[in-house]
């Protein structure tokens, strides 16, 4: 954002207040000053009036003028094409130094001698205008000949250009800029006096405008007539400065204007939205993305978005709108649509000034006074927004800001930026937030401006006082839960992996895993293969084998804990497991002939990672990867919390992995209880081992439902040791179980241990029907 000491000067009286401190108060108020130039015009650069100009008699292109400077008539060779009699104009007179040692003395040219030069603006160091000279006029001044340039404040000024972050519109003008100022020093803004010269015609006889469809912007439209309109030089040399000079009177009053008071203007040929008999029809409607355009007998603007070049209009007559669309909303609907943006958006974006009648008044006053005709009235659609309403508490404020403001205080900042004030004789201050400030949402923001104009230096500092709260919430139980995860599957061997929650739904479909409804999918996904939601981690883990395979390692354990998707798109956390290959490195123990995973190792570090889990046989197969004869749910406390299975061999071979297995479980069913530390028998334990028939169809869960049915005190532990079948068993086998006999009080006695042991043959034959062998 460029802005200039003489144009801020216009808005509000900065004439006491030094460059350098008014540069400090910028990047305290949080406009970060970027750089400043000072603009000087050079000594002995002088009003000038060409009185005559003859061409040179020995060459064309040079023109030879008689140029009165106040203290003399000097005569002035001059090769601009521009030059002519009646022009005031900048003269650099003998012994006038422009720089880079150009110093100006007595010369001929072509044999006619030439005493000084008269100027372009880019030998006085301002912005081009032309390839020519510069011709004055009184905007820049009450014009004397023979008095220096040097003595004109808008000529000899100084050029700030802020760096503005991204929330910050409303400072995107110089009024903005200038409202800020105002706060800080408790400056008064200016009275802008707008004197418009209408015609005779009322806007109703010559332009209609029509809403097609519900808007959401604010416009007004007026009709021009520009055919003895020209813009005077100070205000083309300030659209220079900022960089949006176009040589063309229209187009840069537009651009004057906006960056003067941040209102969004435009303007169209009236000849492209009129009819045969002269009335001109502004239709505005919504384009199939919602965006509201602007058609006359054409598309002429897409508001907010583009505009579209001004065409020349051969009857010098325009319609002129200003117009404002919230900036959230604007930038929302780009973002969804992908649509290609202009120039214009990035002010529309960041919140250009919401007071559309500031903006044309503003452009119709300057036209006015400088030969344009405006139409009498205009046509508004305007539907005037309520504003924010934010109660804030002093006392919370303080708190935020970390000292003690006085109320009153905080009141006069905030109604100097603009905000409407209300002090409800309590602690609340009621605050009403200016359409402008598009950034203010809650109580934190109206601190900042706060502490924006009080400054952060002059805030003391003070230690940091830090109030400890119980935040133990399930997010942070859930934490805990992982990292311990984490920690007990790495002791076992698993690498973590996180990979994405996007998947192929054509692997998925593969495999018979379940696949999120196809009306709930990704609209954009990264890539084709990456096309829907993940229902499983273990296809991705199982991926993953695969590339470490390909690079020659012939062992590849992974887990992760993440999200997968019903077919709803309904989340649920789960912790994933896969083990392929060899289960141990290759060293002298295993004479470096390592064996592969099996079941019941893989079983052990799933169980040593998560903690205490029974399995069942499956009842049902749900998907491919699962092996149809080395697999089980599994149960904790009494429910199926996932699964655990060697990988299905033809998919094994599909990607050429050995022996593999993998497991799924759900992370809320895996226990977080602390460990308890509670006492120990202190007297001698007893081993007993029970051989029993058992038919080959009996599961072991029924057997251990019958022994913990017991509930014997003496028994603390027992585990399957051996399975043992022969011909002579037939559809039986012999099983094996080891347990161990303890009691806390006591030592056991022969007659205890008896005792326990008929217990447990006795429930099992009345149960059962098994006995020993």
């Amino acid at each position: 954002m460029i802005i200039t000491r003489s144009w801020i000067q216009e808005y509000i009286d900065i004439s006491k207040i030094s460059t350098e401190d008014i540069c400090k108060t910028f990047n305290s108020i949080g406009l970060e000053v970027d750089s400043v130039e000072k603009q000087r015009i050079a000594p002995k650069v002088v009003v000038g009036k060409v009185l005559e100009k003859e061409k040179h008699p020995d060459a064309d292109k040079l023109n030879v003028c008689q140029v009165d400077i106040g203290s003399e008539v000097v005569q002035i060779v001059c090769g601009a094409k521009n030059v002519d009699a009646g022009q005031f104009v900048p003269v650099a007179v003998v012994g006038c130094n422009l720089g880079e040692d150009f110093k100006i003395k007595k010369a001929k040219l072509r044999g006619l001698e030439s005493n000084g030069m008269i100027c372009s603006s880019t030998e006085l160091g301002l912005a081009k205008l032309n390839d020519g000279i510069l011709e004055l006029d009184e905007s820049i001044g009450k014009l004397e000949i023979g008095k220096e340039l040097s003595e004109y404040p808008a000529l000899n000024d100084d050029i700030i250009e802020i760096e503005l972050t991204a929330n910050r519109g409303d400072c995107l003008s110089i009024n903005g800029v200038a409202r800020e100022l105002s706060a800080f020093y408790s400056i008064p803004f200016k009275e802008q006096e707008f004197k418009i010269n209408y015609n005779d015609l009322g806007i109703g006889q010559v332009l209609e405008v029509e809403s097609l469809s519900t808007i959401e912007s604010k416009y007004i439209y007026t009709v021009i007539n520009s055919e003895n309109f020209s813009l005077p030089v100070l205000q083309r040399l300030r659209v220079g400065t900022i960089d949006k000079f176009k040589e063309n009177n229209l187009v840069d009053t537009l651009s004057y204007i906006t960056h003067s008071t941040g209102v969004i203007l435009n303007a169209y040929a009236k000849k492209d939205a009129e009819d045969i008999k002269g009335l001109a029809t502004i239709h505005i409607q919504k384009d199939k993305q919602g965006f509201d355009v602007i058609i006359g007998e054409k598309k002429l603007s897409t508001v907010g978005v583009e505009h579209s070049e001004v065409e020349k209009d051969t009857n010098n007559e325009y319609i002129i709108e200003a117009s404002y669309i919230n900036p959230e909303l604007l930038s929302k609907k780009v973002f969804e649509t992908k649509k290609e943006t202009g120039e214009i958006y990035y002010r529309s974006s960041r919140g250009s000034e919401p007071d559309i009648e500031l903006g044309m008044k503003s452009f119709c006053s300057l036209i006015s006074q400088y030969g344009a005709e405006v139409y009498n009235g205009n046509e508004a659609l305007i539907d005037y927004e309520e504003k924010i309403t934010i109660d804030a508490s002093v006392n919370k404020i303080n708190a935020i800001i970390g000292e003690n403001i006085e109320k009153v205080k905080i009141d006069k900042i905030l109604s100097d930026l603009g905000f409407e004030v209300k002090d409800n004789s309590t602690d609340v201050l009621s605050i009403k937030v200016p359409h402008y400030r598009h950034d203010i949402k809650n109580i934190a923001d109206v601190t900042e401006e706060v502490v924006r104009i009080i400054g952060i230096d002059n805030i003391k500092a003070k230690p940091l006082a830090i109030d400890e709260v119980n935040r133990v919430n399930k997010t942070s139980i859930d934490l805990i839960k992982k990292n311990k995860l984490r920690a007990k599957a790495i002791e076992n061997g698993f690498f973590e992996t996180v990979t994405y929650v996007f998947s192929d739904r054509d692997k998925l479909t593969k495999y018979s895993l379940p696949t999120v409804q196809e009306g709930l999918d990704l609209l954009n996904p990264i890539v084709k293969e990456l096309d829907t939601f993940r229902t499983t981690i273990s296809l991705n883990l199982i991926e993953a084998c695969a590339n470490n395979a390909k690079l020659g390692f012939k062992a590849a354990a992974f887990f992760e804990i993440g999200k997968i998707f019903n077919i709803k798109r309904e989340e649920k956390t789960v912790v994933s497991f896969v083990f392929s290959g060899q289960k141990e490195l290759e060293e002298i123990s295993n004479a470096g002939k390592p064996e592969n995973i099996d079941f019941f190792n893989f079983a052990k570090r799933v169980l040593n990672s998560v903690g205490k889990f029974d399995l069942e046989p499956m009842k049902k197969i749900s998907n491919d990867l699962i092996h149809p004869y080395q697999s089980a749910d599994i149960i904790i406390d009494g429910k199926v919390a996932g699964y655990i299975s060697k990988l299905h061999p033809s998919v094994a071979n599909e990607y050429d992995l050995s022996d593999t297995f993998i497991a799924e479980i759900d992370f809320d069913s895996i226990s977080n209880d602390l460990i308890k530390v509670e006492s120990y028998s202190k007297f001698q334990a007893s081993r007993k081992d029970l051989s029993l028939i058992v038919p080959k169809d009996m599961e072991f869960n029924k057997i251990k439902e019958v022994i913990n049915s017991l509930d014997n005190k003496n028994i603390k532990q027992y585990n399957l040791i051996d399975i043992y079948t022969d011909e002579k068993l037939g559809d039986n086998e012999s099983l094996t179980i080891r347990f161990v006999l303890q009691n806390n009080e006591k030592t056991l006695e022969e007659e205890d241990i008896t005792s326990t042991m008929s217990s447990i043959l006795e429930a099992l034959k009345e149960k059962l029907n098994i006995e020993l062998r």
